[in-house]
């Protein structure tokens, strides 16, 4: 259970410091935007483990990269 909290904690503080940094107004609520940061933790994981086996956790700023990048293809697919 604590780790679901501070997943959610985490996710909120990377999705807050992506709608930030990314150019541009980023509409959304704090739900969206926990999933946001959640999101793209797990895209930046998904790019470290490049393949192998097993899922990699991601550092801090891949997942704010990884968040930015969610929000450029939400952009790109006129989702948002």
């Amino acid at each position: 259970m604590l780790n679901f909290i501070v997943t959610v904690i985490v996710g909120f503080v990377v999705g807050v410091l992506a709608r930030f940094f990314y150019p541009g107004p980023v509409p959304m609520n704090w739900l969206w935007t926990i999933l946001l940061g959640v999101g793209g933790s797990v895209l930046a994981g998904m790019v470290v483990s490049r393949g192998r086996a097993g899922f990699h956790r991601a550092g801090f700023f891949a997942s704010l990269i990884g968040a930015m990048a969610l929000i450029l293809i939400g952009r790109l697919l006129h989702l948002g």
